[in-house]
């Protein structure tokens, strides 16, 4: 017969053991869910490495099929301008490497921030480029208050296509043949003398603010609508002076009916091989003109922007472009996007100082 002491440990004893079970239990209960959360966690995991790994694939295979259509190269002006017929010079050899044309879109307005914008929005695949001139990357957004993007961070520099350095240009009438005789001139009479430009913050309106300041003299600025009209102001003594490139003047020149008083380049220009570079003409500092790039929209793959530059630099160094170029009074581009990116942002902040200085507000 069981005692009540023998019941009594027994049960105790059972009831322990219960207990061990359902802590037991329990235990068992919260590893099997860790380890059901940590195999969910694991599943997800590995499938976001499986759609990034495919999403990188795509992105590799869209680079080397690249480009498998026509592209789309948005230029900011109107059709004729330098920028249009340096590309041109380039365009069939290009053409040929890529194995794809080029569809030249004239895209004019606002300086050319119209048709720079619509390439920021588009998206970057590689299909639509833009060949800018030197105010669209680093001079417009100092200009203008309504320019909602900045040009250094917005797109992606790939190359630069030419570099047409500014020429000094005076009627073949003025009283100087050089840049020293227009200076003593001007600071003997301050604020008598013009200068033209196509409009505020033009590259011609900057080259003369920055030779007015290297020269410390006091010029006023007279704007028109475009190159051809302020050409026929200079021919016409309304005003006095006009910073350009060989191109919009080369006729006038060679008629006689205009003359060049230096060139705004640490070189001398091929087509005028007698008209002394900035150093030579005392101004070593005078370094301007308006040069073309392309650039392409921010999020377009690395390596499409490198092909492109290695396309553009090989075709650079072809003797027939070489002497198109110096024909036209431009010097070949095809630059590495690492230097056309130094390039900008240098460029950038000297305008900004020489719109600062003589204070050029926005528009």
């Amino acid at each position: 017969m069981t005692s009540m002491t023998d019941w009594s440990s027994s049960t105790r004893v059972a009831n322990d053991k219960s207990t061990m079970s359902i802590r037991s239990g329990r235990r068992f209960t919260g590893m099997a869910r860790i380890r059901n959360d940590a195999g969910v966690t694991r599943n997800a995991s590995l499938r976001a490495c499986a759609l990034l790994a495919g999403l990188l694939a795509t992105l590799s295979a869209l680079a080397q099929e690249w480009p498998a259509k026509p592209i789309r190269l948005v230029i900011p002006y109107s059709a004729g301008n330098t920028g249009d017929i340096s590309f041109r010079a380039i365009a069939p050899a290009l053409e040929q490497r890529l194995g794809q044309r080029f569809v030249i879109d004239n895209k004019a307005g606002a300086s050319g921030n119209i048709g720079a914008q619509e390439v920021v929005r588009a998206a970057p695949d590689g299909y639509t480029l833009l060949l800018g001139a030197t105010n669209n990357f680093v001079v417009n957004q100092f200009v203008y208050k309504a320019m909602d993007f900045d040009p250094l961070t917005a797109l992606v520099p790939i190359t630069l296509i030419s570099d047409a350095p500014s020429l000094v240009i005076v009627n073949a009438r003025a009283p100087w043949d050089t840049l020293a005789q227009l200076q003593a001139d001007a600071r003997s009479h301050p604020g008598k003398f013009n200068f033209g430009s196509p409009g505020a913050g033009t590259p011609p309106h900057l080259a003369a603010e920055l030779f007015a300041q290297l020269a410390g003299v006091q010029l006023v600025h007279v704007p028109f609508k475009g190159s051809p009209a302020a050409v026929l102001a200079l021919l016409s003594d309304e005003v006095q002076l006009y910073f350009t490139t060989l191109s919009s003047v080369e006729g006038n020149l060679h008629s006689g009916k205009l003359r060049a008083l230096a060139v705004a380049s640490r070189t001398r220009l091929a087509a005028l091989p007698d008209r002394p570079d900035a150093a030579e003409a005392g101004f070593p500092g005078l370094l301007t003109g308006n040069w073309w790039g392309l650039a392409a929209p921010r999020g377009i793959d690395p390596r499409i922007v490198e092909r492109l530059a290695a396309e553009v630099h090989a075709v650079m160094a072809e003797p027939p472009v070489q002497k198109r170029y110096a024909a036209l009074g431009m010097n070949v581009g095809g630059q590495s996007p690492a230097e056309f990116s130094a390039q900008m942002r240098e460029e950038a902040l000297r305008w900004k100082r020489v719109l600062d200085t003589a204070g050029i507000k926005a528009e």
